[in-house]
Order: structure tokens, then sequence, then C-alpha cells
């Protein structure tokens, strides 16, 4: 394998802006003054969702994993609808008719989302149809009670007497008093009911969250499952001996989840802790109900919630589909993808699992899920526990409820070490657990800093100060994610670990920047957010199209989460006019149209939804080669290209320079994503995705990458390899 030579560095220079030729060719065409330039970015979030719900019947995966992306389909509609449309309907209640950057207002989106969540919603109940009937097949049921034996219905019996009932509340619902509360994410019964004597009554009984959904019963080669629904119906009597049921139907609603915080706040821990009490109150703003429930209950139920007509959705199934995760069971191994155990990096392990010896050797990436997450975490434990570390600064934006990395943290400040951690109270739904973690790292003598209350702290950093021979040392870890060993194993993403002198002195102002609130005037090689990245990413599409418009090869590739910033696609417009192939992986949002003809026709966007969620940012810049190769300029970064991420987030853009990683990150990790074809959709001019056609050749990224070591991670396994094999060679694109 040929080692690319370093990349020159070169001088910062000033930021500069596109072409003048590149603006003539904007305003000689109309398309790209228009607004239908762009997607809007509510219908491309519905698009990526259709697209995990493609996978749910993608039958090249085993019966159990389809089950699982039908509830990630539904877990991700349940959030869309808590945080997109009720922002949207916050606009529209204070008279906002400012217009999405495709030119609809607030009410007009509104309108186009309800009538294309209809359908999601019917296809995801079809969806649930077709693999219940699949499990079946399997060996595995959802049975109706009536469908219960003798002996089964005994053990239920048991089973709700011991385990259900103790947990219960039913609540009568009385005219003179007020409707009982139901929570966000609430599931209830509602039912009328009537005593022998003629005497009527309504009640609610809220279903409980510490009970399964899904009740297991017992024995059996085929395994069988009830509902926790129909089991309380079951045995109603129970609740409530003196009545019988006359009409039901089960109800579940989202409510406003949207904080509203006073920027003049003194204690932004406990404006935090108020609003998130506020936020569990928020309105209704979407009611699920049985279909076939009966007109009168459903009229009582609309009127008490005060829910609007158009955010009323009558379903035919069951209702939060989120909960057939509980399905999946450890014991049908046959029904679920092979088990993958992450590797640990050779690099470390060459040097008896010494992280900082390891760094010092060479910098080296870490390609998450293949690669184990616990190196992150033994980068900072290593750090707690080392008596020439002096000190530890760390972002925290999402991370587990155990977290490897917080104990360390916490370890390390109780041995007396400085630790700083930049805290982001703002990671929406993690609120809680963060204030809980700050509070911890707090006693334990941590500096905790909440950073801004205009903007999260969104960048993935940590940094290490070891006293060696008489001098201080720094060591960073700059990553694509969080550190959260959970969504580690699932997530795809970067940890690039470094030593390098002009990165960790970068990294030291940003913590500065972080906790002292003033900016950096100048950095050696990062660019961040919201004061250059934006900047950066601008001036790197306008070499490009210098390129180009010298008769130079020019290339840009973009991996990343979401596309939806207005200045950096017209850039990407401009540049594909100037002949720039721009070659884009967007999981999800994507506002840029691709293909059209004067406007994008340079530019390509797919899509990959795999047994991994796509998650690192990766930027290229090909800089007059052919094909991306030495001379490219490759960047990995924690933001996507949203208007957030350049305007209210603290990003980095980290450029990779060490050869190795280079070529790792370029040849290894961009390449192999662009040939998937198992798992990868095309985003055409229309707006609509297409999966990309499969044929028994077909090329599957995740699988690649789960059976190679990456190049970077490997230390000395790569002179055996070559001693072995002659090298190894990676497919062109």
């Amino acid at each position: 394998m040929n080692t690319p030579a370093r990349p020159k560095t070169r001088r910062e220079s000033p930021r500069r802006k596109l072409t003048p030729a590149a603006q003539d060719s904007v305003s000689g065409n109309n398309l790209l003054l228009s607004p239908q330039r762009f997607f809007n970015r509510e219908l491309s979030w519905l698009a990526f969702n259709e697209r995990v719900l493609g996978e749910a019947r993608n039958v090249r995966h085993p019966i159990l994993e389809r089950v699982r992306f039908l509830s990630i389909s539904a877990s991700n509609w349940d959030e869309f609808y808590m945080v997109r449309v009720a922002g949207l309907m916050g606009q529209i209640e204070a008279g906002i008719t400012t217009p999405s950057i495709d030119g609809l207002s607030p009410q007009e989106q509104i309108t186009v989302i309800l009538a294309r969540a209809t359908l999601l919603m019917q296809e995801q109940q079809a969806c649930w149809r077709e693999l219940r009937e699949e499990l079946k097949e399997k060996g595995m049921e959802v049975l109706a009670p009536e469908e219960l034996a003798v002996a089964e219905r005994k053990w239920l019996q048991n089973c709700f007497i011991e385990h259900i009932f103790p947990l219960l509340t039913p609540i009568a619902v009385d005219p003179a008093t007020a409707f009982p509360f139901i929570p966000n994410l609430g599931f209830c019964l509602f039912l009328q009911l009537e005593r022998p004597d003629g005497e009527g009554m309504y009640a609610l009984i809220p279903i409980p969250k510490q009970v399964d959904r899904f009740i297991r019963l017992p024995g059996g080669r085929t395994i069988r499952f009830v509902l926790l629904e129909d089991t309380i119906l079951l045995f109603l009597n129970y609740l409530y001996p003196s009545f019988k049921l006359l009409k039901g139907g089960s109800l579940r609603i989202i409510r406003d989840t949207v904080m509203e915080i006073d920027e003049r706040a003194e204690d932004l821990v406990q404006t935090f802790e108020t609003a998130l009490k506020a936020r569990r109150r928020g309105s209704v703003i979407r009611l699920s109900i049985n279909a076939d429930i009966d007109p009168g209950l459903r009229r009582i139920i609309v009127d008490e919630l005060d829910v609007a007509q158009n955010n009323i959705f009558l379903r035919e199934g069951i209702l939060g589909l989120v909960d057939i995760k509980q399905l999946i069971v450890a014991d049908r191994p046959d029904l679920l993808f092979i088990p993958f155990e992450a590797r640990f990096p050779e690099r470390v392990r060459d040097f008896n699992g010494d992280i900082f010896v390891a760094i010092r050797a060479k910098d080296f990436i870490v390609h998450h899920p293949y690669e184990s997450f616990d190196v992150v975490a033994q980068f900072v434990n290593q750090a707690a526990h080392d008596p020439a570390v002096i000190a530890i600064k760390q972002t925290l934006y999402r991370t587990s409820s155990d977290s490897p990395i917080v104990t360390a943290l916490i370890e390390a400040a109780e041995a007396g070490k400085q630790v700083t951690a930049v805290v982001e109270l703002k990671a929406r739904f993690d609120e809680e657990a963060n204030i809980r973690w700050a509070r911890e790292l707090e006693e334990a003598g941590a500096h905790v800093v909440y950073g801004f209350v205009d903007k999260k702290i969104h960048a993935k950093l940590s940094l290490v100060v070891r006293r060696e021979g008489g001098r201080l040392q720094s060591y960073a870890h700059f990553g694509t994610g969080n550190y959260h060993p959970v969504t580690a194993r699932i997530y795809t993403d970067l940890s690039f670990f470094t030593d390098n002198e002009n990165l960790c002195r970068d990294a030291l102002q940003i913590f500065n920047y972080m906790t002292g609130y003033d900016p950096p005037q100048c950095l050696n090689r990062l660019a961040f957010a919201p004061k250059t990245l934006r900047a950066a990413l601008m001036e790197l599409i306008a070499e490009e199209i210098e390129h180009a418009r010298s008769g130079r090869p020019a290339t840009i590739w973009i991996k990343a989460n979401a596309l939806t910033d207005r200045d950096l696609i017209d850039g990407l417009y401009q540049a594909s006019q100037a002949g720039v192939r721009v070659m884009a992986i967007v999981r999800g949002i994507c506002a840029l149209r691709p293909g059209v003809p004067g406007l994008s026709e340079n530019i390509s966007v797919k899509s990959i939804i795999g047994r991994f969620l796509e998650h690192s940012r990766i930027f290229v810049f090909g800089a007059g080669d052919p094909v991306p190769s030495e001379k490219a300029r490759v960047f990995i970064s924690s933001a996507d290209w949203m208007g957030r991420n350049m305007n209210g987030r603290v990003e980095l853009l980290v450029p990779i320079e060490n050869p190795t990683v280079h070529q790792q990150v370029l040849n290894e990790i961009m390449v192999h994503c662009f040939e998937d074809t198992m798992q990868s959709w095309e985003l055409l001019s229309d707006g609509q995705y297409r999966r990309v056609p499969v044929d028994d050749q077909g090329f599957s990224a995740h699988t690649y990458f789960m059976t190679n070591p990456s190049l970077s991670g490997r230390g000395s396994a790569v002179e055996r390899e070559k001693g072995e094999e002659g090298g190894c060679n990676n497919p062109p694109l």
C-alpha cells in the first residue's frame, strides 16, 4: 500500500468570497433566484422516515430487524411531532408568517405535512400487519384474548393480579371535576361503564409504562404475546366489579415539548428545571384514537383535551407502534442480524494499552461502531488515574445514564486534577440527565460550565494536559459523535486522537471560548462555528470553482446527516455550474435539489439507511486531483450543513493531515460509502428517493467495515499484512 505524502500546510489567508464569474452565473439563471431551488426541510425529513419504513419492508433483513426499523420509524415520527410540528404550530399561534427556505408559510407547511403524515401512518400500520403475519410464520404470535387457551388465560390472570393490578389507577371522569391529566406520550383506555341498575359512568385507565406493552406467555415452541391493554380489559372486573363495559377505546397523546428559556436568567440550571416542568404540561398537539371507537366517546375525549380537528388521527391497528420493539427477543437469534463485536484498535494494544504512548507514536482515527468506543472511555479513564496528568477538559452533549466518561471525570476531580466539564443543558430530551451529571461533577470538585444561553455547544472535544519531561504535553480527541457508549454501538462516527501541537493549542482556545465567552481571533488549523465555519467551507467551495474554471479537475465530497444551509447549498449550485463534480451522502434532511440542468446537473445525492445509523461528518475537497487522493483537503466535523450548526452552535471543523489517517478517511471510508448499493437511496430532482438497484453482486459498506479492520487503527498489523500479502488495494471509485 502506498502511503500518501503529508499534504502541504498553508498560512491562514483571508476568507475569499465566491468568484465574480460564479456570481454572474447565479444572476443569469432564474431558477437560482427562486425558492424552488430548495426542498422543504420538513417534507425532506418525512422522506427520510419513509426510507426508514422502507427498511422495515426490506426482505433482505431478518424479520425482527424489520420490526426494529418499524419501531424506529414510529419513534422518529413522535419526535418529529413533538419538535418540528410543535414549532410550526407555535409560529402560527404567534402570527409568524415568515416563509421556509422553499417559500412556504408555517400554515402551508402544516397543511402539506398533515396530508403526507396521514399516508405515512397508514403505511406504518399496513407494514405492521404484514410483519405480524410473517412473525406468525416464524413462530411468533400476538394473540387476541379470545385466542388464549384455558391454561394461558389462568396464567395471565395470575400475572395481572401480581404484576399489573397494583400499578393501575382507574380514574372516574366526572363532569363536575377536571379531566385527568395525561402526560406526553401517555397511553390510556377510555371506557363507558354501567351498573346493573342502569347508573353509568366514564373512566380513564392510564396504561403504566413500568410494565411491558407486550406480555410474553410461558412455554411452548411458539413465542406468544398478549397486549397489555387487552389484558386489562380482559380482567376489568378487578378494577370495576360493580360495572359492566358498554363501550371502550384507547387514546395516545403527544404534547408540545418546545421549551421557553429566559436568556436573562441568573441561575441557568434552575431555569431549565422550571422549563422542563412546564414542558411536561405542554398543550396536546396530536391525539391518536383507535378508529372503531364510539363517536360519543371520541367527542368527549376531543372536547376535554381541547384538540384541534386536524390534530386528531383515527388509527386502525395498535397505537404506539414504537412499543413493538419489545417483540425483539434474544432467544430467536435466527431472526436477528448476526452478532457483531466491535474491534479494539490494535494500534493501542501494540503499546500495552497505553493510549498516550500510542498517540505519541502517530495520530490515529477510530471508526465506530466497527471499532470499540472503549478506546474513547480509556482515553479519559487513563487520564483520570495517570499521576502525570494535571488537567482534563471535556464537552458533554449527550451521554448514557451510567457514563464511563463522567465517572472518570468525577474520579479525576476527586483525585485533585483540574477537571473542566462543559455540559450542554439544551441537548433536547437529555436536559434532566445532564443537570444530574453536572451536579455530581460539581460535588466532586470539577469546574462545570453550561456554555451559552443562545447557542448549543455541540462540539465533541476532549483535551488532556500531561506533565512530561519538565514540559506540558497536550493530547486531544476530536469526534463526530457524542460521548455516549450506547449509541456508539449503533451510530457510525469517527474519533480522532492527536498530540499535534497546533490542533491541541486550537482545542485549548476553543475551550477558553466555551468557558470565557471570548472567541479566539486566530486558530492554526481548526475552523469553528458560529464564527468561522461557514466562511471556511465557502472558501473551500470557491477554491474548487477556481480549479474547474482553470481547467483542472474539481471535486467535492460531502458526508453529513443533513444539508439545509441556504448559503452553502447556493455555493454548491455555483460549483456545479462551474463544472465541479459534487457527490454527497446525506442520511436525513436534504434541501438541495440535485440533477437539475443549468442548476445542479453535476451534483448527486444519496442516502444510506441500514444496520447502523450513519452519523459521521466528512468533507473532502479535491484540490485539483482527478480523483481526490494525496492532495485532497479532508476534514471531519461535529457539524451538519444546517443554519443552526453554522449560526447557533459551537461546532468544529478538523483537518485530517496525517497521511495514514487521511488515506483511511478518504479511500477507506468515503470511497466504500459511495460504492454502497445494498443500503443506498438516490435523491431525484423531484424530491423523491429511489432505492439503488441491487443485484447478486451488491456491495454493503456496513458489511465491509465490519469485516475489514481500519487502516490507522491496525498498528503493527499493517506491516504483517504487507509481508504476507504484499499490501492491500482499495477498489477504485
